[in-house]
């Protein structure tokens, strides 16, 4: 619910209806309304993390791919997003919004900027590319670009913002040698 309308528009009393609680019954188990929120929010992306967790193991031996499969899993996920959403973490709840950016920006430094380094050094990434300018001005805060203004999910169909978004910029900075089925 926090979500899709936004998390200062559903109340505690909305959200005890829907889930057949009180609304103290909440209160027994989080004092407040961002502590709700955060545990929401940290629930959402440790399961993100375990995707992502499945798919670095699972593709280990090619990062390109790695990549390229974190965000598209990730869009699964920002598509369920509505704008309020994110704007309401950044106005009302800040424990919940600083998880999120911590969260981003440990994907895009750590885990993105590790595997595409990876890959350079396998060769799939040309050598010249400066990775860190890469993952900044294409990775690291793509929950602002789709949330602008107009939510770009509302205005084109996922795939074609991902590969707008991610497989034209990885596209570009791989070697002639490298290729999967995304860039075909």
């Amino acid at each position: 619910m926090f979500t899709q309308l936004g998390s200062k528009h559903v109340t505690l009393d909305d959200l005890a209806s829907t889930l057949g609680i009180s609304k103290k019954t909440i209160y027994t188990f989080f004092n407040n309304k961002e502590e709700l929120v955060t545990a929401s929010l940290e629930n959402l992306l440790n399961q993100y993390k375990k995707d992502i967790d499945g798919i670095v193991a699972d593709y280990s031996n090619n990062p390109i791919l790695c990549v390229l499969l974190i965000y598209k899993k990730g869009f699964e996920y920002l598509k369920h997003f509505k704008p309020t959403f994110i704007f309401g973490l950044e106005k009302y709840y800040p424990k919940a919004i600083l998880f999120f950016n911590d969260f981003i920006e440990n994907l895009a430094n750590n885990i993105v900027l590790q595997l595409l380094k990876q890959a350079q050094a396998n060769g799939d990434i040309k050598k010249e590319v400066n990775l860190e300018i890469v993952v900044n001005v294409y990775f690291l805060r793509i929950d602002k670009l789709v949330f602008k203004k107009n939510n770009l999910f509302e205005l084109y169909p996922k795939d074609e913002l991902f590969k707008h978004l991610v497989v034209y910029n990885l596209k570009g900075i791989i070697t002639n040698n490298y290729s999967n089925s995304y860039f075909e």
